[in-house]
């Protein structure tokens, strides 16, 4: 009997292969390659496909992706055995179903075979009926397998992109959508959890107020859209400038900013309070209807060594009458004011 070539899975038509059982039979006897091919002949959702050659039968079962290969245990050039685990230490063939076929019913050899890595063992040739039945048994548990490894990885694909946007909307969710800052309401949940972490560790904790000078004579002299413009320039400045991980840069609300600067003692907060005033003056964005005439902040800060007991809200208006107190001395200046614990 010829050896027929051996198709690539594109040969045939996706929707016709995929009704279709693909059997390889490696065996170095015509005699047994043809008997089995009669016996599966008459089987229409069978693709047989035959090898003679053991040294080709890994190359031959990658070519054609089976459902099932069926092998001969005794042939020349390559053991039986060693085939077997040449397949199972394949990447694609590692789960394909092989039925061993024997000489003769061994208990040890049977055993060997299984522990190799063989998935049914017959003694050839069975009957017709037993062949086909195995046959499909073994291939359509395979397909099943393949089908259910698929779902489940487009499932987790599924899963894992859901994942992304539920992280992506609770991100959106934590930021000002016109400065970028986070918000008041992530404000007021990462105050709480740092405020007690600077109990437990006896840090100092740091909170700056800003507030951006004249801004309602802006907003009427030059307009919103202008006025949002100066909201995400001062943003800006101030993610400069609050460069730490645990630094958080937050909108108040309306043109008032605050920035969280965990384990921060009162002469650093000014400082960095001050290079944020800075950083606006330098911006020299025009403000014809403010003294100065051009855009500037005023800045409150205010640092406590928190005890149990203590509470941020505290801190804040503390920080909130430092940047009062840097309004009503003329503007445009970083003020600090000392926290008085249970200070109302």
């Amino acid at each position: 009997m010829s050896e027929p070539t051996f198709p690539t899975p594109s040969d045939l038509p996706a929707h016709l292969r995929q009704h279709r059982l693909v059997v390889l039979l490696v065996d170095d006897q015509p005699i047994i390659g043809e008997a089995v091919r009669r016996a599966l002949a008459s089987e229409s959702d069978i693709e047989f496909h035959y090898c003679a050659q053991a040294l080709d039968a890994v190359a031959a079962a990658e070519a054609l992706q089976p459902n099932v290969i069926m092998q001969d245990l005794v042939m020349p050039g390559v053991d039986g055995m060693t085939l077997l685990h040449h397949y199972r230490i394949h990447p694609k063939l590692k789960n394909v179903p092989v039925i061993v076929l024997s000489s003769k019913e061994d208990a040890l050899v049977k055993s060997q075979a299984f522990s190799t890595g063989a998935t049914d063992y017959l003694v050839k040739l069975p009957d017709s009926i037993e062949l086909i039945a195995r046959v499909r048994h073994h291939a359509r548990a395979y397909l099943n397998q393949i089908q259910r490894d698929e779902a489940y990885r487009v499932l987790s694909e599924h899963q894992k992109r859901l994942l992304e946007l539920n992280e992506t909307l609770r991100r959106l969710s934590d930021v000002d959508g016109l400065t970028g800052l986070n918000n008041r309401r992530y404000l007021d949940s990462y105050l709480e959890n740092e405020w007690r972490r600077a109990v437990r560790q006896g840090d100092d904790f740091s909170v700056l107020m800003l507030d951006v000078d004249n801004f309602k004579r802006y907003n009427d002299y030059y307009g919103h859209l202008a006025g949002d413009e100066v909201l995400k320039d001062v943003a800006t400045v101030m993610r400069q400038h609050a460069l730490r991980p645990a630094d958080l840069t937050a909108r108040y609300g309306g043109e008032e900013f605050t920035v969280v600067l965990p384990a921060t003692s009162a002469e650093g907060a000014l400082r960095i309070a001050e290079r944020i005033c800075d950083g606006v003056r330098e911006l020299a964005l025009p403000h014809r209807a403010a003294p100065q005439e051009t855009v500037t902040i005023s800045v409150g800060a205010a640092t406590a060594s928190p005890a149990l007991g203590d509470s941020h809200a505290s801190l804040l208006r503390a920080a909130d009458m430092a940047l009062y107190e840097a309004k009503r001395g003329g503007k445009d200046r970083a003020v600090y004011r000392a926290y008085l614990r249970g200070e109302e």
